[in-house]
């Protein structure tokens, strides 16, 4: 074999299941735009195609306790994501693992506490009559 000769053929096999999947992709796409249907419903055009009909005002707040409610999960997602080799290799770590990864657990404990205190968790809160 000669310098820059080499192909590298053990690659074929993955460009050729590359290339299906994007010829089937473009393929289901150009099918389908030949056999939906071409006309539009009113039902179609509202914003929130679910079949209930929109009821109120489009103004209307929404509340953000739901957004920290989701970050907050994302946050304990991510520690479980953190948790989990520790938990997988419990028998085989140091004690200096496990001192980290208890440290790791209290800040999460007190960031919780933290939390619960400041009534993140409280979806509805009662306003203070004045």
């Amino acid at each position: 074999m000669t310098p820059g000769s080499y192909v590298p053929t053990g690659y074929l096999p993955v460009l050729f299941m590359m290339i299906a999947a994007f010829l089937f992709a473009v393929g289901i796409l150009v099918f389908g735009s030949f056999f939906r249907l071409k006309r539009r419903y009113s039902e179609s055009l509202i914003p929130y195609e679910s079949g209930n009909d929109p009821i109120g005002e489009t103004g209307e707040r929404f509340s953000v306790k739901f957004y920290v409610i989701a970050m907050l999960f994302v946050v304990f997602d991510v520690e479980i994501a953190f948790l989990y080799p520790w938990a997988i290799n419990f028998d085989d770590i140091s004690s200096v693992a496990m001192i980290s990864v208890l440290i790791f657990i209290a800040i999460l404990i007190a960031g919780y506490i933290y939390d619960w205190k400041k009534g993140a968790f409280d979806m509805y809160h009662r306003r203070k009559r004045q």
